[in-house]
């Protein structure tokens, strides 16, 4: 079940769609106001005011060209529409590309300016506040307006992916086109218009508030302010840059050597960033990466290739991978020795990309679906390793993931905790004297990390073996890696 959102407006309590003639705003009360203090006022969502009941419109259904600005401004929208009602944000890209027949060679454009969009919400937000006096409704067009002031909002023009005033036009052309906001079409217009003759102004305002500057909830913000009081800001800014395009070299089949000199002849410009990581200059769809179809690399980030090494399996051993999908840390292991795996995850759907990515590699290893907190699934014989990449925040991964931030609440990490805690004890008891175990998160959160490992070893008193630690997310030339912890123990 999806969790109720905590983005700065107010999701709407339902997804019936207004007939056109039921809507009862217009461009005059929608108009912008002249003042540019800021406010922490929240827009609120639209709310039916009719029982009639008009689906909406597929994005192929509306008389946009697929190649066009306005087609992705209003394809962005509907995705950024579903996750302020809960959905995060692949999956809402998900439902958009099967419902609407969206062409794979027009997903791509919608996509990045979805992640784009996502990145921006506390500033854009901010600025919407800032120009008008009551929400823009209904949330399609508060999400249109979002998106197209997300790719005009840097004051450094050379930074905008497209012409100002072609966004203004596309815009505008996108809520004529959708009925549900075509007569908004005035007030996207004056909004945008206005925003471009006072951006210097309306930003110096508007980045006086957190939410604005960090492009976080302020909860978050104080969370990392208190959890890294010299770090925070460096973890708030990284997890607001575009991540890398990072692979994992197959060391079955091919080498970090020669794997670079396959993408210098394909004209790929890439560097080696660990010891069978490389990270491509420029991002690539996975179809045009070389020999990715065959297995030759997979995609990976920098600190997540550090768990199979960590774990140092053997061959003939027995090897647990708990939590496994999508299965990264299952094909690595794989990669790195002749064991006997077991990859177990709750979710059946995720559990397919397990499949997916042993077939892709040419791997095998037994696929289970089951609670790792429970026995039920386990056949009684202990395991030599187990890696316990268990459920979190996923705080540590904000730049891949960037609706997580407004997605997850304050408490969330406190009853993660709890769960994980549940895992790693279930788990402890199906090891073997002597074997390790891997606990590993993506979250920057002590409690889901350091707390949660230093818990976990003095209930058990197990031995804990060197292991990274925790590790912040970091944007460098020559350190590229999302926040993982690590935590490594040895059962006595």
């Amino acid at each position: 079940m999806s969790k109720t959102i905590k983005l700065p407006i107010k999701p709407a309590k339902t997804t019936i769609t207004l007939p056109k003639k039921a809507a009862t705003s217009s461009a005059t009360n929608q108009s912008t106001k002249q003042s540019t203090k800021p406010t922490s006022t929240r827009p609120v969502a639209a709310k039916p005011t009719s029982k009639f009941v008009q689906v909406a419109p597929k994005l192929s259904e509306l008389h946009l060209k697929a190649d066009s600005l306005s087609y992705s401004l209003i394809g962005a929208a509907e995705a950024i529409t579903m996750v302020l009602n809960g959905i995060a944000l692949p999956q809402a890209l998900a439902k958009l590309f099967s419902n609407s027949n969206v062409e794979p060679a027009h997903r791509g454009a919608i996509q990045d300016l979805s992640y784009r969009t996502m990145r921006q919400v506390g500033r854009v937000d901010a600025l919407i506040s800032a120009m008008t006096t009551k929400a823009p409704e209904p949330a399609l067009l508060y999400s249109l307006l979002c998106c197209a002031l997300a790719l005009i909002v840097e004051e450094d023009v050379a930074l905008h992916p497209y012409a100002e005033f072609t966004v203004v036009d596309q815009a505008v052309n996108a809520a004529a086109a959708h009925p549900d906001i075509a007569h908004a079409k005035n007030m996207v217009n004056a909004l945008l218009r206005r925003f471009l003759r006072e951006r210097h102004d309306l930003l110096a305002t508007v980045m006086k508030l957190p939410t604005a500057q960090w492009n976080y909830p302020q909860w978050w913000i104080d969370a990392c302010k208190a959890a890294y009081p010299k770090d925070w800001q460096a973890i708030l800014t990284a997890g607001n840059s575009t991540p890398p395009l990072t692979l994992r070299v197959n060391q079955r089949k091919t080498s970090v050597d020669a794997y670079l000199a396959i993408l210098q002849e394909n004209g790929m410009p890439a560097h080696a960033i660990g010891p069978f990581a490389i990270r491509l200059e420029q991002a690539v769809p996975v179809a045009q990466i070389p020999g990715f179809m065959d297995g030759l690399v997979s995609v990976q980030d920098a600190a997540a290739q550090l768990a199979a090494p960590l774990l140092d399996v053997q061959n003939g051993m027995r090897v647990l991978d708990a939590c496994a999908a999508p299965g990264g840390k299952t094909g690595h292991l794989l990669e790195t020795a002749d064991i006997t795996l077991t990859a177990l995850d709750s979710d059946p759907k995720r559990a397919t990309k397990i499949t997916e990515n042993l077939s892709r590699l040419q791997l095998n290893a037994q696929l289970l679906v089951g609670d790792a907190s429970k026995a039920d699934w386990w056949d009684g014989k202990q395991f030599d390793r187990i890696v316990a990449d268990v459920p979190c925040t996923a705080s540590g991964i904000v730049r891949r993931h960037p609706d997580i931030r407004w997605l997850r609440r304050k408490a969330d990490a406190a009853q993660l905790a709890t769960l994980s805690s549940r895992i790693l004890d279930n788990l402890w008891s199906m090891l073997m004297p002597g074997g390790k175990l891997l606990l590993v998160t993506c979250s920057v959160w002590p409690q889901e990390s350091e707390a949660q490992a230093a818990a976990f070893a003095h209930r058990h008193s197990a031995t804990r073996l060197p292991a990274p630690g925790q590790l912040l997310p970091c944007a460098a030339t020559d350190s590229d890696h999302d926040g993982l912890f690590y935590a490594l123990f040895q059962k006595n």
